[in-house]
């Protein structure tokens, strides 16, 4: 049994090596990218704090300052990033695609950065995680593949690495750092390998996720105990109204207003323009800035501010989804360990470097043992020639 879990490791090793070690060694550095913009993009990510009485902009007017930049383009929406942070205007499309941010100074209006998707470190690194930097119809499935493939590349690495004996267990837990390179080479495989299995196991899960429809839709009705993705419920406004009461800028402005009326100190908040006669306004509270899961989402009708209720993992607020939505909630939080804070982050980026390893450490065991079977037959027809 051994023997065929270990060429099913071997081929499917071989076969999504270079895909894992790209995804993994991208993985490392998106682990930390709220920090690293933080330091490297201080001039626009932060501003000075204002007198506790100055009040930001209404998203109206920032909004009109930010399509000055883009002419012909309409903005997607607004996000109030909190505390010290500027506010981004996003504009995103397809057909040619684009993805353009305005950072901007709430409090001043003041134009911080004009910034372009194509041009972003961190955004180059996010298509070769997600897309291996090709046509992202072709590679999102190779990502998708590969990753799965890895899945059961843990499973059968974990079947090879049980110990056969309690002698032999102590040599599975420890790497022989004096052995030469060789043993070295497989105990870093090993023992690594091991050590990082249960976080890769979750990075995996979390991955696939964004992988396959049916992964996704089979784990939320895992964690929810029956509920399906496919229940979810998109509200959308009353284009029966005669007489509308406030304008669409008006509307947005007083929506946000609302909403953020409950915000605490240091919390960020989110608009989204309603795309559409019959799209809603939402608004959003996010109380972990840096962090995605932990928000309260709100739905108004765009011609009469009246709430509507949207149902789904990200519907309403935080605190009253059940455990199952709220996991779904800290998928990407989770992914990046942001969730557990810097000592998470710092945990996923070593399981990531792990396993960016493991492909390269699994290969030169590989190669060691193909070079080591014909020098095995040249001694054993040594020996017969010898004896004969």
């Amino acid at each position: 049994m051994k023997k065929i879990v270990g060429k099913i490791h071997l081929w499917l090793g071989l076969t999504s090596g270079l895909v894992v070690f790209i995804i993994s060694v991208t993985g490392c550095l998106l682990a930390f990218e709220w920090e690293l913009r933080s330091i490297f993009s201080g001039s626009y990510f932060h501003i000075e704090q204002p007198q506790a009485d100055v009040q930001p902009l209404p998203p109206s007017a920032l909004r009109a300052i930010a399509e000055k930049q883009f002419p012909g383009k309409a903005a997607n929406g607004i996000n109030y990033g909190g505390a010290d942070y500027s506010t981004v205007v996003q504009f995103y499309g397809g057909d040619p695609e684009y993805y353009y941010q305005v950072f901007l100074n709430p409090y001043t209006g003041d134009v911080l950065k004009v910034w372009d998707a194509k041009d972003d470190f961190f955004r180059i690194i996010l298509e070769g995680h997600f897309y291996l930097w090709l046509p992202h119809e072709i590679g999102q499935p190779v990502v998708a593949y590969a990753t799965l493939i890895f899945f059961i590349m843990l499973v059968t690495g974990m079947v090879l690495w049980w110990p056969k004996n309690k002698a032999a267990r102590k040599q599975r837990f420890s790497i022989k750092w004096n052995a030469k390179w060789r043993r070295l080479n497989y105990d870093l495989h090993n023992v690594l390998g091991f050590y990082a299995m249960a976080v890769a196991l979750v990075l995996v899960i979390t991955g696939l996720v964004w992988g396959f429809e049916w992964w996704s839709n089979s784990l939320y009705y895992a964690t929810t105990g029956g509920k399906s993705l496919s229940d979810a419920v998109y509200p959308v406004s009353d284009t029966t109204v005669q007489q509308r009461p406030y304008t669409l800028q008006q509307a947005t402005d007083m929506a946000w207003q609302r909403v953020r009326k409950q915000a605490p100190a240091g919390a960020g908040t989110s608009v989204y323009f309603g795309e559409g006669p019959q799209a809603p306004l939402s608004v959003s509270i996010n109380y972990r800035p840096g962090t995605y899961y932990k928000t309260d989402n709100y739905e108004f009708d765009q011609y009469t501010l009246k709430p509507l209720e949207a149902k789904g993992p990200y519907a309403g607020t935080y605190e009253n989804k059940s455990m199952g939505d709220k996991f779904r909630r800290m998928n990407y939080d989770v992914h990046t360990g942001a969730v557990w804070g810097f000592a998470g982050k710092l945990l996923m980026f070593f399981a990531s470097l792990i396993c960016a390893s493991l492909p390269v450490t699994g290969v030169y065991i590989w190669w060691g043992r193909r070079k080591k079977k014909p020098l095995a037959q040249k001694k054993l027809r040594q020996k017969m020639a010898v004896a004969s």
